[in-house]
């Protein structure tokens, strides 16, 4: 966290064990309850297992998550997706395939059955001879069906999935991976143990309304603490500007989405952010 919130924190000498005070601490914060909740239960965690009581929580053991390896767990992605464009069309997958752009995301929006499972067939077609891995946001079983890398979920996606519908993705050997806005949907998520966790919305952004505030490069940067076992994605209002702030969070993925399909030329647009994440992340 931010020097300055871990000092608000500090000064306020709670008792390491109050899960009450702590609570209505990251309240004060601004966090949501239920990140309050989870944080202060984990400070609980902290203290009874270290006896430290004044260091920000971001051990894995201390919110609870199991220690890797696990036994149903997603099939592995690299640690380091790079560059992550997330795209309207199959048209714009292979465009930015083709301009050498590391992950690919489909977010194709249709109730047209006929059309979801054509539109997720051309993206896979679309990357053939391009060495992009690309994800399909949503529509899993025509991922499936079409021999996709990947899918990806949002949280309320998630839920709706049941155990079987779960199996049948880690069946077919297709990588996961899981939207989170904070402590509680990182918890949530890592329950089904996916191949990497996307945190955001890092900034302000227009294309979707978020139940929380912007989380910020202070926060991302704790998220990816207690996620270390993790490949993340960071997403939300990034541009160059903002860009190595979120790379010195620690994760190894930047997701973009605008600076992309409103960019006046595209691939160049994808060309200098891809050179900034590989120079900073020391891809080749």
């Amino acid at each position: 966290m931010p020097h300055n919130i871990l000092t608000r924190y500090a000064d306020m000498a709670l008792p390491p064990t109050d899960y009450a005070l702590h609570f209505s601490a990251c309240l004060q914060l601004g966090f949501i309850a239920t990140d309050a909740a989870t944080i202060a239960q984990a400070w609980q965690a902290q203290a009874a297992r270290s006896g430290n009581g004044s260091d920000w929580p971001d051990a894995p053991e201390d919110f609870g998550l199991a220690p890797w390896p696990r036994a149903k767990a997603f099939p592995a992605c690299p640690r380091q997706l790079g560059l992550y464009a997330v795209l309207p069309d199959a048209a714009w997958v292979g465009r930015m395939a083709r301009a050498g752009v590391p992950t690919v995301q489909l977010r194709f929006k249709s109730a047209d059955a006929a059309a979801v499972e054509r539109e997720v067939r051309a993206a896979v077609a679309a990357v053939q001879g391009t060495p992009a891995l690309l994800f399909i946001n949503d529509h899993w079983q025509a991922a499936i069906d079409a021999g996709a890398y990947g899918v990806h979920l949002g949280q309320e996606d998630l839920d709706l999935l049941s155990a079987n519908d779960l199996d049948a993705i880690r069946t077919a050997g297709l990588r996961l991976g899981v939207s989170t806005h904070g402590y509680a949907e990182m918890l949530r998520a890592d329950k089904v143990s996916p191949s990497y966790i996307a945190l955001g919305a890092v900034f302000p952004t227009t294309l979707k309304k978020m139940a929380t505030a912007p989380q910020g490069t202070a926060r991302l940067a704790a998220y990816a603490r207690l996620l270390r076992d993790y490949p993340l994605v960071a997403i939300g209002g990034i541009d160059t500007e903002r860009l190595p702030a979120v790379l010195a969070s620690g994760v190894g993925s930047v997701a973009v989405v605008r600076a992309l399909t409103a960019a006046h030329d595209p691939e160049h647009a994808a060309a200098e952010l891809r050179g900034i994440i590989h120079g900073h992340l020391g891809l080749e």
